[in-house]
């Protein structure tokens, strides 16, 4: 079980931010410039129906050395570090976040879709027990991008490493409220993921489109709160932090990028952070 609950938790929930993006619809840009070795970034969902890659992706991994995704999923320590960070601080638990009436209903909710007690995981950090539901959003098997980018990166024995460190991912999660985290998994378990599974199909559906403005857009009326008011938690600071090992990387090596999607657009997104620091990001349509 708790193998089962690390790989779904390594998915990150598809989180978009609310700043102004590139008006070209792509999920796949060129970086070049000011000595980098001509690199490409490409835009990822976390989960999905398809994730079979385009012929313009596989064939910027065969232009390029390296792969690196936001961590570095072959890390044999990986599973060790994330299952270190998954419990709250101070020793708190879900159970003393909500009333023990709204606790009773996320365990029925739990033991219905994940065959699990909410107890089994109390003190888990409640954005990762939220993120397990990941796969019941879908209609279909779910499957993942960031491992077909790996599997292709692989068979032409590229490196595969990360942007951040897992204890720089699993911060965040403390930087949010752990109150505000219950909240949207009570949420979710009241309405039985009802307005997550449609924001989920109208999310992918612009995913589809490469659509980035309008998954942004979309975001705006996003009923979930951690996507309306956590934005630069979730997504500015890392972008932020991205863009100086992005630029040290590129400059060594070509190399592919493959990063959420929500992290590409808007003013503070990486497309934006790149081209103000004087760097070309084009499309590659």
């Amino acid at each position: 079980m708790m193998r089962h609950i690390f790989k779904l938790i390594c998915l990150l929930a598809f989180v978009p931010t609310q700043a102004q993006a590139p008006t070209e619809k792509s999920l796949l840009w060129e970086i070049s410039g000011k000595g980098l070795k001509t690199s490409y970034l490409f835009g990822t969902m976390h989960a999905t129906c398809d994730a079979t890659l385009s012929p313009r992706v596989t064939e910027g991994l065969d232009n390029t050395q390296q792969l690196y995704l936001e961590l570095d999923m072959d890390d044999p320590s990986m599973q060790v570090k994330m299952m270190k960070g998954l419990n709250m601080a101070g020793g708190k638990k879900m159970s003393d976040l909500v009333t023990p009436e709204d606790y009773a209903v996320v365990d029925a909710f739990m033991k219905k879709n994940m065959g699990m007690s909410l107890k089994a995981v109390n003190t888990f950090k409640p954005f990762f027990v939220s993120s397990l539901m990941i796969t019941k959003l879908l209609d279909c098997p779910m499957q993942s991008i960031e491992q077909e980018l790996i599997k292709v990166a692989t068979a032409s024995n590229k490196e595969i490493l990360g942007l951040e460190t897992v204890e720089e991912q699993l911060s965040v999660f403390d930087a949010i409220p752990y109150e505000a985290q219950m909240n949207e998994l009570v949420k979710t378990a009241k309405d039985d993921m009802v307005n997550d599974k449609k924001e989920f199909a109208a999310l992918y559906e612009l995913y589809q489109k490469q659509d980035l403005n309008g998954m942004l857009d979309f975001s705006k009326t996003s009923k979930n709160e951690m996507t309306a008011k956590f934005d630069t938690e979730l997504l500015t600071n890392r972008n932020a932090n991205w863009i100086p090992r992005i630029i040290r990387i590129a400059a060594e090596k070509p190399t592919f990028f493959g990063v959420g999607a929500a992290h590409l657009g808007g003013e503070n997104g990486v497309i934006s952070l790149l081209r103000k620091n004087g760097y070309t990001v084009k499309p590659v349509l």
